[in-house]
């Protein structure tokens, strides 16, 4: 791919729209295979003059490869955001995605955790109290009372928490800020977790709140395996990952009846559609009690 304007997207995506790092990495693997293939099948150098059915082809290739078509879906949601840039710029003079259609994802319901598990989780386990025991329940805790992104959370700063105001200021996505309530007994947790690091790490002031055993910021899979650990021995949920939490969070707030905007703001959702998914959750269960309970079912 010509180097000088994919350099320019790249930068446009960072500094413009103020993308992730590792958001930018995944459209950089993407565009590379992307390149790779025009370049393989059809000596296509540049991808400016690529036509809708080279595009199609690669598509082709995705799908008989074995990708699902989430995965599919993502590659051209690059593809898009890079031909209009290109548009843009007048470096083509129209969008060869327009005439290509992604495949249809089949959508499923969020998986999340019955409130009963969580109960039994959150109150069953022994926690050891040290520092790595307060800081296990507090990221179970954190995940499931706020319903942060992991992202977000490796990201929480100890100068985002304010326990006097019972808060945490979290930074989404496209740098997006927004304030988090915490319950009482998270607030309570925090500030057991805050001094027993401060006794452990005494004079080492990390700004990161997560740390991982050696007192560095946690990582990725350090939360993962952490989360995992917990849930695949107290839930039935197929999946047992940190955003498994984040939809337990949401599921459980509009199953007690909260307003949908106020979860979409609580979430970070930029739309209402984003949120809406957690509805058909609630919908299911008042469909069981209907089939269960009605005469007439």
């Amino acid at each position: 791919m010509h180097s000088r304007m994919t350099e320019n997207f790249l930068r446009y995506l960072a500094y413009e729209r103020r993308y992730s790092a590792h958001t930018l990495t995944a459209y950089q693997a993407d565009l590379a295979q992307y390149q790779a293939f025009l370049d393989q099948t059809f000596a296509l150098q540049d991808p400016a003059a690529a036509t809708h059915q080279n595009i199609r082809s690669w598509v082709l290739s995705l799908v008989e490869g074995g990708m699902s078509a989430r995965s599919v879906n993502r590659k051209m949601a690059t593809l898009r955001s890079y031909y209009k840039f290109l548009l843009k710029r007048e470096a083509i003079q129209q969008d060869p995605t327009l005439k290509v259609r992604a495949p249809k994802v089949q959508k499923g319901l969020p998986h999340f955790v019955q409130e009963a598990e969580m109960d039994r989780l959150l109150d069953g386990i022994p926690f050891p109290d040290t520092l790595e025991g307060w800081r296990d329940r507090l990221v179970l805790e954190l995940l499931y009372g706020t319903g942060i992104r992991l992202s977000e959370l490796l990201q929480l700063r100890v100068q985002n928490v304010n326990l006097h105001e019972g808060v945490i200021k979290v930074l989404g996505k496209r740098s997006k800020e927004r304030v988090i309530p915490m319950a009482r007994p998270l607030q309570a947790l925090m500030r057991t977790y805050l001094a027993t690091r401060s006794t452990a790490f005494a004079g080492d002031d990390h700004p990161y709140l997560i740390l991982t055993d050696k007192g560095e910021q946690a990582y990725p899979m350090f939360v993962y395996r952490l989360v995992r650990k917990y849930l695949g021995s107290f839930t039935s949920s197929e999946k047992q990952s940190p955003h498994v939490l984040r939809h337990t969070f949401a599921t459980h707030l509009l199953n007690r009846g909260a307003d949908l905007n106020a979860v979409k703001d609580l979430l970070g959702h930029s739309s209402l559609a984003a949120t809406q998914v957690y509805t058909h959750n609630s919908l299911e269960k008042l469909r069981k009690v209907f089939e269960q309970a009605h005469p007439k079912a």
